[in-house]
């Protein structure tokens, strides 16, 4: 699903250039569930937001489900964004003034999605993260573990193949983070590949596949997941 060769991201800082993802080769098949872990700075996020598309390579060429993507127009990436991808952050990015519902119905009317088709979605979707009773309430009036869950519920309203999460658990506690986990946990297991950045090694360790990055280059990456053998 996943294919990087030889990508590579560098920045100026300055006068100085700085490169924060070495040349990297990368493969992730459909369905697996990995999280990407290293020390700050090390190309985490880096990596993420260039599998994610918000973000070009420098160098190399990343494909995603055999499609090159370094050259595309950014229509183009816009689009395929929208059709394979779901983001979740550590800071939820929901708009304050919006209803939960409101908030998950965004992604499907900058898609065009009609308005009829719209509340079944949503409803399905706020049903299966056990927020139906509050979709009518505002974030300010949700708790952070609630708002991370309507955070996702928006990331995955689209239905998209790779779900793509940055430090999920971060702001929370540690019992709405664990429900988070299991959240993304059944999305996995229902299908939709997830790869995560995240700094608990607890966190990783449940997750099928560690990669390790260290200084922009991928130290350690264990045995890909089988789920044939799951």
């Amino acid at each position: 699903m996943i294919r990087l060769d030889a990508v590579e991201k560098r920045y100026q800082l300055g006068a100085r250039p700085f490169t924060a993802l070495q040349p990297t080769d990368l493969e992730v098949s459909a369905g697996e569930y990995l999280a990407i872990t290293g020390p700050s700075g090390s190309g985490k996020s880096t990596l993420l937001n260039l599998i994610g598309l918000l973000d070009r390579p420098d160098a190399g060429q990343y494909c995603l489900d055999g499609q090159a993507t370094e050259n595309l127009q950014e229509e183009a990436r816009a689009a395929l964004r929208r059709r394979y991808i779901g983001f979740v952050f550590q800071a939820f990015h929901l708009v304050a003034r919006l209803s939960a519902f409101e908030n998950v119905e965004l992604p499907l009317m900058l898609a065009g999605v009609p308005r009829r088709e719209r509340r079944p979605r949503i409803e399905a979707v706020l049903a299966r993260i056990g927020l139906s009773e509050v979709a009518e309430h505002r974030p300010g009036q949700l708790s952070g573990g609630q708002n991370q869950r309507v955070a996702i519920a928006r990331a995955i309203v689209m239905n998209p193949r790779l779900l793509l999460a940055d430090e999920p658990t971060g702001n929370l506690d540690q019992a709405a983070g664990a429900a988070v986990v299991e959240l993304l946990e059944g999305l996995n297991r229902d299908g939709m590949t997830v790869l995560m950045v995240t700094h608990n090694p607890e966190l990783a360790a449940r997750c099928r596949r560690r990669i390790r990055l260290v200084d922009g280059c991928i130290v350690e990456d264990s045995p890909s997941w089988d789920r044939s053998t799951a």
